[in-house]
Formats: C-alpha cells, structure tokens, sequence
C-alpha cells in the first residue's frame, strides 16, 4: 500500500492547500477511492457537503454529509455561505465555504467527491487552488454491476443513472487529470501520485523562495 507523506515531507516550507476534486459517473468507484486516500495520507481530509437527500443505511450526520432542510440549504444559497451547489437526482447538493477557506489557508488540503456541475462553480469561484480528476470505469458493463453490487439504489435509479452516465463521462475534458479505474489499487497508486506532483508545484509553496534564501546564505 502507498505509504503517506509526513509532516517533513515539505521541510517545513509554507504550503498553501489544495482543492482535490474526484469526479465519475455512479459506480465508476470515486467514493472508494476518496476513503483509500483519506486512510493514507493524513494531511488531506474530506469536505462534508450539506445535502437535503434522506441518509442511506451507515451514513453520520456530520461525517458523510450534513442532512438539512431544503430551507435551510436555500437560505446558505442565499447568504453566499455555499462555494457549490447542484441539483443532482432531484436532491440538492453544497460545499460550505468556511470550512474549505479555512483549511486552504492552514495549508491542509480538502478532497472533493462531487459531480462536474459542482467542479464548474468551485472552477470560477477557487480556479487557482483547484486539481481535478475525473475517474472512468473500464467498460459500461462493468459500471452496471457496481451499481448493482452496492445496493443503495433501486433498479430504477440505476436504470437512470445509467442513462445519465454518458452526460457525464462526456465532460472528462473540462479535467486535468483521468484515472481508468480497472484496478483499484493501480488507481489508488495513480491518485496519490497526482496529488503528490501538485502539491510539489512552486505556486503553491509560498515559503519556497524564503527557504531558498536562507539556504544559499549557508553556502
């Protein structure tokens, strides 16, 4: 298994955080590998959307998703306190700003598993700090018997999910990065990778330059 970078992983130069963003049609494995990523590596943690959806069986209020009414989440609408929201299946979904800002300026990184309507907002609203991935099945058939394995969903919801799946694999393009989930390991492998390499960008290491001073006064 990958092994996470510690805290002197940066030698102790300034960070400022990242917005991973994991999107994929239903099924095609971006909530499995969201926890792979979590247990891994401890400098990144979960945003917790607010949703008006019912909890499904095992799901924390506070821990999956804050389960509110739709009141409440159009009165966070309103008051500008959602960074995203979509209408995904009839529910409605939204990230809270305070808590991603927060993180971001502490140099902690937040993980993302939300739908390409949801990347467009956060894109025009937190480009700089954004990296996207958008997770691919192998092959449709494939798609179909997670959905179906799972057991979360009727056979109807599937069936509509399903027909959504082609929607919203064609927005692959609006990402930076694909992962083909065929093996979740090899996938988990390649997420870490990418979330590795951006962290090492320079733009985002705002003690970079300091660090380098002191550094060459020593030479």
């Amino acid at each position: 298994m990958t092994t996470a970078p510690q805290a002197s992983f940066f030698a102790g130069i300034a960070r400022r955080g990242l917005l991973f963003i994991m999107s994929s049609p239903s099924g095609a494995g971006k909530t499995t590998l969201s926890r792979k990523l979590l247990a891994a590596d401890k400098l990144i943690s979960m945003s917790v959307s607010v949703t008006t959806r019912k909890p499904r069986p095992g799901e924390v209020d506070g821990k999956d998703y804050y389960f509110i009414s739709n009141d409440a989440f159009e009165t966070m609408v309103a008051d500008g306190d959602l960074l995203e929201w979509a209408n995904v299946f009839g529910n409605l979904y939204g990230t809270p700003r305070k808590p991603v800002e927060t993180a971001l300026a502490a140099g902690r990184d937040v993980l993302f598993d939300i739908d390409w309507q949801g990347t467009q907002q956060l894109a025009q609203a937190m480009k700089d700090d954004l990296v996207r991935l958008f997770i691919l099945p192998p092959a449709p058939d494939v798609l179909r018997e997670r959905l179906i394995k799972r057991a979360q969903d009727s056979s109807a919801v599937i069936a509509k999910r399903m027909a959504e799946a082609a929607h919203e694999i064609s927005h692959w393009p609006e990402y930076d990065y694909v992962v083909v989930n065929d093996d979740l390991e090899k996938a988990h492998q390649q997420v870490f990778a990418i979330l590795t390499a951006e962290r090492l960008k320079r733009r985002r290491q705002l003690g970079l330059a300091e660090f380098v001073r002191n550094l060459t006064k020593e030479l």
